[in-house]
């Protein structure tokens, strides 16, 4: 049952007899019309730790005019304290250790339908989706997320009592990779599709769990689950769906490499060969417009800077810097993946050159008090906001002229087309969606090694078009045209959807 501070957001409907409910949907009123059931861990409009979230709520938005798509999230308190109903619609039987659960339904003011998985001892914690308020990884973190992916797998399989069933389920990253074991465990007709956000997050556990989670002593092996002696939830994932995606073209042929397979490499090789790996670039949503964002405090468009320069004001009167030299923008997790502890080795380079620095960003708390020292012992060249505000992160965008963006790996990334959009050219590594969404010396500019003085050099190229005031309004212009928006990442995912419910029916029909 939900918690006391959530039943006010909370409506049960009556108990219905098995007489009194209408026919489970099993095809559509309209053949092209899919009914794809999206799973993730995140969803921006109601909770958001990382890009997951943004794509979360932006894809199925842009997939939902061509099919039935639905969410599947689990129901954290930022869900159920949410203030938006949520009606009860389902009931799920526990397995092993994996507890009972509710579903409910709740319907947002532009159609879209998300399913909560509720279980307030499961879910409704303090901290964040992945960890507590420490920043320590929730020890039950294999019972909350493999709940998730029973739960999809039930309602693959039409056994979670609710009046919907997917004809495709679409798992997000290793928090619902377990949705393709389970339903190739239940043997569901239903195939399944699972995107990877980011490789190197894998959902790891020890692999004595595997009896709490039901998962078969068949699949404990090398070809199943384990992974040089745990179980890896994205593992299962990768090879139990039907096709793998990633979110950048570049970074599905990366992650085939030693290099940046984290182990997995070999597996993916395997997908490789037997075409069930792919890359869909990701995209921004449509609230990425200069011209109209209420964020800004004022707006503007290509050629016409004077918004850019009252968001600039903003920004310099924000971080307590001066009003002169160039604007690198900082706008980030602060983690060894994102490079950060090259940004502090080439902060001087910039200062010493006339340039500032706005950073906004949180992350581990080492390289939080390294960049905030950084900001102490420049002021008015260097300012560091520690935590995180969408408004301030976009103004930042907006009225800066260059983004910092040394990423050691990117599997897409999203801030580089944010960046570009609002007219700041991005400074970056040529690496996964980095290296297919940045044209070095058109729109932004790369460099290739993971080192300071390759970065030292983008940078000296990037300060050269600033003085060159003609060179950086044609850079500008060619980067506000640059980054797709969702609706034009929807015909690959079109294309590979029906490709697998073809695939499926051609299955079936020879059984």
């Amino acid at each position: 049952m939900a918690s006391a501070a959530a039943s006010a957001h909370i409506q049960a409907t009556p108990t219905l007899c098995a007489a009194a409910k209408p026919p489970l949907q099993m095809h559509s009123e309209h053949p092209q019309r899919k009914r794809v059931l999206f799973v993730t861990s995140e969803f921006a409009d109601l909770i958001k730790c990382g890009g997951l979230g943004d794509v979360s709520a932006a894809l199925p938005r842009a997939l939902s005019p061509q099919h039935d798509i639905r969410l599947l999230i689990p129901g954290y308190r930022q869900v159920v304290e949410s203030g938006r109903p949520i009606r009860i619609v389902g009931q799920l039987p526990g397995l092993a250790a994996l507890p009972p659960c509710q579903i409910g339904r709740m319907d947002l003011a532009d159609g879209l339908i998300v399913y909560v998985l509720l279980n307030p001892a499961l879910y409704e914690r303090n901290g964040s989706p992945y960890v507590d308020d420490q920043g320590r990884d929730w020890a039950d973190n294999h019972i909350r997320f493999a709940r998730l992916g029973l739960a999809a797998a039930e309602i693959a399989t039409g056994d979670a009592g609710i009046q919907w069933r997917p004809e495709l389920v679409h798992a997000n990253d290793w928090p619902a990779a377990m949705a393709p074991a389970y339903m190739a465990w239940r043997q569901a007709s239903t195939p399944s599709l699972l995107t990877i956000h980011n490789l190197a997050y894998q959902g790891l556990c020890d692999m004595r769990c595997a009896s709490e989670l039901a998962i078969p002593e068949s699949a404990c092996g090398v070809d199943g689950l384990e992974f040089y002696g745990q179980l890896s939830f994205l593992k299962a994932g990768i090879a139990y769906a039907q096709h793998v995606t990633t979110v950048s073209r570049r970074y599905a042929r990366e992650i085939t490499t030693p290099e940046q397979g984290c182990g997995l490499d070999g597996l993916l090789r395997a997908k490789v060969q037997i075409d069930q790996l792919s890359g869909i670039a990701n995209g921004i949503d449509e609230s990425w417009h200069p011209e109209s964002d209420p964020h800004l405090l004022q707006g503007f468009s290509a050629g016409d800077w004077a918004g850019k320069r009252a968001n600039a004001a903003y920004v310099q009167q924000w971080l307590g810097l001066d009003d002169d030299g160039p604007l690198f923008a900082v706008v980030s997790r602060l983690v060894q993946q994102k490079g950060i502890d090259l940004t502090l080795q080439v902060a001087e380079h910039i200062v010493a050159r006339g340039g500032r620095i706005g950073v906004i960003g949180q992350g581990e708390p080492a390289l939080e008090a390294v960049m905030a020292e950084l900001g102490r012992r420049h002021p008015g060249r260097i300012g560091v906001h520690i935590g995180f505000d969408e408004s301030d992160a976009r103004r930042l965008y907006a009225g800066s002229d260059f983004l910092l963006m040394p990423s050691r790996f990117e599997p897409c990334g999203l801030s580089q087309m944010y960046a570009q959009r609002y007219a700041s050219l991005p400074i970056a590594r040529c690496t996964g969606g980095l290296a297919d969404t940045i044209e070095d010396g058109v729109n932004g500019f790369l460099f290739d090694a993971p080192r300071a003085d390759a970065y030292r050099q983008a940078i000296d190229r990037a300060l050269q078009v600033f003085d060159h005031p003609e060179l950086l309004e044609a850079m500008r212009c060619q980067a506000m045209s640059a980054p797709l928006y969702w609706h034009q990442s929807v015909q690959p995912y079109d294309r590979l959807f029906q490709r697998l419910l073809s695939q499926a029916t051609a299955y079936r029909a020879l059984r």
